[in-house]
């Protein structure tokens, strides 16, 4: 992985994890820290796919790039909508 593409994930981990939150309605349960985590995770797996897809380019490459977005932001909008929604009652004893 060359250095951009890693540069790359990461950048695009921190918006798709900051953003995933954001696009998914309603409170959630789910730290900020956590979701800029997956995102981040998700986008050097995304990288990692277009490497072995044979997709990247010397320097930037754009193929890369979609497909770290794409990656990333499934993830991290899967990680939101499954750990539950925060609730404002409390359980019954």
């Amino acid at each position: 992985m060359s250095v951009s593409g890693l540069v790359s994930a990461v950048v695009v981990g921190v918006v798709a994890g900051a953003l995933g939150r954001r696009v998914v309605p309603g409170p959630h349960s789910v730290p900020l820290w956590v979701a800029l985590t997956v995102g981040v995770v998700a986008a050097l797996i995304g990288s990692t796919a277009a490497r072995l897809a044979g997709v990247t380019a010397q320097g930037f490459g754009f193929l890369e790039f979609l497909l770290q977005i794409g990656v990333a932001g499934v993830g991290v909008v899967l990680v939101v909508v499954t750990t539950g929604r925060a609730t404002s009652e409390t359980p019954e004893p």
